[in-house]
């Protein structure tokens, strides 16, 4: 599929991408599936910030949250020097 697009952009700025070949076809769909990543990972996301944010309970404190770390790590250390 074909598409025509028009910009008003200020020559410095077209100057630039056009020496750096963003404004080829080709570059410009990978900028655009790049783009439509980085927006769909954003709203995944924000859907699980809101289903976090939901979840009953009062949140971690910091020193809870430390502790949970510190076990994690433990952990990674004794199976770690087991092998």
């Amino acid at each position: 599929m074909s598409v025509t697009i028009q910009l008003d952009l200020p020559d410095a700025l077209v100057n630039e991408a056009r020496a750096n070949g963003l404004l080829e076809s080709q570059r410009m769909g990978e900028l655009l599936s790049e783009e439509l990543r980085r927006a769909r990972a954003r709203k995944e996301l924000g859907e699980m910030l809101d289903r976090v944010r939901s979840q009953p309970g009062e949140p971690m404190s910091m020193e809870e949250i430390q502790a949970e770390v510190n076990a994690v790590r433990e952990e990674r250390r004794r199976r770690e020097g087991s092998r």
